[in-house]
């Protein structure tokens, strides 16, 4: 399975924060826009956190289980898949809910700064932001961690052809 790369991620970020900063603007000029929940980047940290968890409780069991300690707990291949996938859907879903938020960031920053509600707003939508910018560094390493090592002995690797 191959880990998802930086550069769909950004490439996804970009493409979301475009279209939500257009359509902050049309929603805008057609009337009210909606509100940020102050309960949006608490819960998107909380994911960050479980997604962290996991990474390093994956870590030390696989640790264990290389350096083949006596009381070493296995890791089930299929919990290590999920995990991957966890990851992946985590980190992607993350990367499209940031560049949301983003773009409703950068509408409010560049328009509506000088109202107090929309500030807050703002501050809101930024730390969301953030929040995802941790879900998807989270589940990059998580990622990382359930790598299967390359095979060394591939003779087919490292050769040219001719």
């Amino acid at each position: 399975m191959k880990q998802v790369r930086f550069r769909v991620l950004i490439g996804t970020f970009l493409v979301t924060a475009v279209v939500a900063w257009a359509g902050s603007r049309l929603w805008n000029a057609l009337g009210e826009l909606p509100g940020v929940p102050l309960a949006a980047p608490i819960v998107l940290g909380a994911i960050a956190a479980v997604l962290a968890a996991t990474a390093i409780s994956l870590r030390a069991r696989l640790k264990e289980q290389r350096e083949r300690q006596a009381q070493a707990r296995g890791v089930d291949p299929m919990l290590a898949a999920r995990a991957v996938l966890f990851g992946q859907a985590s980190a992607l879903v993350a990367s499209l809910v940031a560049g949301v938020y983003a773009g409703f960031c950068v509408f409010l920053i560049a328009s509506q700064l000088d109202i107090a509600p929309r500030r807050d707003q703002a501050v809101y939508s930024g730390c969301s932001v953030v929040a995802c910018a941790a879900i998807v560094a989270a589940a990059l390493w998580l990622q990382r961690i359930c790598r299967i090592p390359d095979d060394e002995d591939d003779p087919g690797r490292g050769t040219a052809k001719a």
